[in-house]
């Protein structure tokens, strides 16, 4: 199918004439203004591709343009279509209309949130829901009705649902039925070209079998898209899959072997998202005006974040974007040789020069550092000297070690660590609690106590009622109202206190100095969350001077029994701490990214949740709580 778009066709978000992009997985044609707010959204929510400078598989193109031809476009906009919402305010851009903030508040809304989609009635069941909406798609996709299974998707059905009564995927039945296109909207949906059917047969040999030869090299393109993508931006070659899978240049060294199987997959998969993002770059600015249409807004300098992804992994996709050409090279060079290596299932072979990752790791902290212009230049020259035992070749010529992106997966585990000793902090307080008893005077005790109780600003309350962030936003930022005064109290940044007890030498001590520069240690969510941590246990010790002091007049009058100061043994696992210290940070993101687009309205919501899920972070602790409520 021809490339040139019908000069009918228009953008499906502003009705621009003559889009040049589309977004494949919504089936959409997008003018320049508002793919560039596609971009902005990640993969994960659009993927976007040039009609013309763009490489295309001819089945995907053709996909794509009958989509929009079919009005694939009306199930984004179902409601928009409905008479009593075009009342209601709701409208869709014009072309003359500005890019921020009217059309990307309106993309992110259709897209991102999916408010315009038809809502099926609610159910108790939501599985249930998901289950009978997969089994329809899997008897859609041997028909020819390409909109019907994108409606079905957009519902929720599960592309790689496997049914238990027939045993297959709906990608074996699409395959069966030689139903091209069917089978090219449930790659891009996520089915895998390799899953095996009940009796251990994939789509490809379904394909196969009922003799739609094309289809079949067709989808063991797909199954290997991410390496032959990958192989395409270094040599500018694919593959052909008869005489092998991997077309792989000279290789440097392959220290990214030692990483195991889900950290390999997840770096792969980050890598593919980079080179796209590259790729479509180079398209972008190609064909803009750059005078008029790239500005700072309409760029992507790196991947937007997945909020599906931890913070740590989004933190190292966008490290990506900071390797230059040549060390990104070399990074696919070796994810595409161990991608070769493992799916052949070889075992690794020694290095000429072992690789100690533990002495390697042990000089660096275990948390980057927030990047910089200045400190640029002085990582790559670190990298370009660990390098100094490679092949030489062109496109190896001083290699990184990936060091940097390894230290980043550590951050995770590192953090927890960190966590799990602010819970030894508390427990070792408990125990030394019999011993402060004699040594703090209870008149500076009840100093401290009364100066804890100075009466505040009455907390803020309000009736959670329901919120929408799409009511119309003013182009310039508001002022906050005085209603959000006590949040942003509470909000205000930590005093630097030492969190230390100094009565006796031997005594214990919180392990984290004044001068600690937490951002060279923490990624900016976890940061938050121990702040907060930190914060918990600074109003933890001084609840439990005045319980000393308090224990300490009974006892000079006889009435202290030594069993009441016996530390509570319960502590919360590490499981729940964890999952409330994540509910933390994913609150304090939403916030952010509320700020950031000046979404006042909700500012109030997100902080309520910051406040309940800090609350029930503190729950966790008897103690805490406890000393909370004196």
């Amino acid at each position: 199918m021809s490339r040139k778009v019908q000069r009918n066709e228009v953008c499906a978000d502003c009705s621009a004439p003559d889009p040049g992009w589309s977004s494949i997985n919504r089936g959409v044609l997008i003018c320049d203004e508002c793919c560039s707010v596609h971009r902005s959204l990640g993969r994960h929510i659009s993927i976007v591709k040039h009609l013309r400078h763009s490489g295309w598989p001819p089945s995907l193109l053709q996909m794509v343009q009958t989509l929009a031809s079919n009005g694939a476009n009306s199930i984004w906009e179902h409601s928009l279509l409905d008479p009593a919402q075009v009342q209601s305010g709701r409208r869709k851009p014009n072309p003359q209309d500005k890019v921020h903030p009217t059309k990307s508040e309106f993309i992110r809304a259709k897209y991102q949130m999916l408010a315009f989609v038809h809502k099926l009635p609610c159910r108790d069941d939501d599985g249930v829901t998901t289950k009978d909406l997969s089994k329809q798609l899997h008897s859609s996709v041997r028909t020819g009705s390409l909109e019907t299974c994108l409606r079905l998707l957009s519902l929720g059905a599960q592309a790689n649902f496997f049914h238990p009564e027939k045993g297959t995927t709906p990608l074996h039945v699409a395959a069966k039925a030689g139903q091209v296109l069917q089978a090219e909207l449930l790659v891009v949906y996520g089915a895998d070209p390799g899953a095996p059917d009940i009796n251990g047969r994939t789509p490809i040999d379904y394909a196969r079998q009922a003799g739609h030869v094309e289809l079949a090299e067709r989808l063991v393109e797909c199954q290997y898209e991410l390496t032959d993508r990958l192989a395409f931006y270094l040599c500018g070659r694919r593959p052909d899959h008869k005489n092998g899978h991997y077309i792989i240049p000279q290789m440097a060294d392959r220290y990214i072997v030692y990483l195991n199987n889900r950290l390999f997959e997840e770096l792969a998969m980050d890598v593919y998202d980079e080179v796209d993002r590259r790729e479509n770059d180079a398209v972008w600015l190609t064909t803009q005006n750059h005078s008029t249409l790239v500005t700072e807004r309409s760029a992507v300098p790196f991947l937007p974040v997945n909020p599906e992804y931890s913070a740590t992994r989004n933190q190292g996709r966008q490290k990506l974007a900071r390797f230059n050409a040549r060390e990104f090279a070399t990074l696919i060079i070796d994810i595409l040789s161990d991608a070769k290596r493992r799916q052949h299932g070889k075992g690794l072979t020694s290095p000429t020069d072992p690789l100690d990752l533990s002495q390697a790791d042990d000089d660096q902290h275990d948390y980057d550092s927030v990047a910089s212009d200045e400190d640029t230049d002085s990582d790559l020259t670190a990298q370009n000297n660990n390098n100094t035992h490679m092949d030489s070749s062109d496109l190896s010529d001083g290699p990184i070690t990936l060091q940097e992106y390894l230290e980043v997966k550590k951050a995770l585990a590192s953090s927890e660590a960190k966590v799990q000793q602010l819970m030894k902090v508390n427990n070792n307080l408990s125990e030394e609690l019999r011993r402060l008893q004699k040594e703090v005077r209870p008149s500076t005790v009840l100093k401290q106590y009364s100066s804890l109780n100075t009466p505040s600003s009455a907390p803020l309350r309000r009736d959670r009622q329901a919120f929408s962030m799409y009511e119309p936003v003013g182009t310039t930022p508001k002022a906050l109202t005085p209603a959000l005064d006590p949040l942003t109290g509470r909000l205000q940044p930590l005093s630097p206190v030492s969190v230390s007890i100094s009565v006796r030498p031997d005594l214990f001590k919180l392990p984290f100095p004044v001068g600690l520069s937490f951002s060279l240690c923490f990624p900016e969510p976890t940061l938050v969350c121990c702040c907060l941590l930190t914060a918990l246990y600074r109003h933890l010790m001084a609840k439990q001077d005045f319980l000393v002091g308090r224990s300490s007049e009974e006892d000079s009058r006889g009435d202290v029994d030594d069993t009441e100061s016996e530390p509570d043994p319960t502590l919360p696992c590490t499981e729940d701490v964890i999952l409330k210290t994540e509910q933390v940070t994913k609150n304090i993101q939403e916030l952010l990214r509320a700020a950031q687009e000046f979404k006042h309205d909700s500012f109030v919501p997100c902080s309520e949740k910051i406040h309940l899920a800090v609350t029930e972070m503190a729950s966790l602790f008897p103690r805490v709580n406890k000393c909370i409520l004196l």
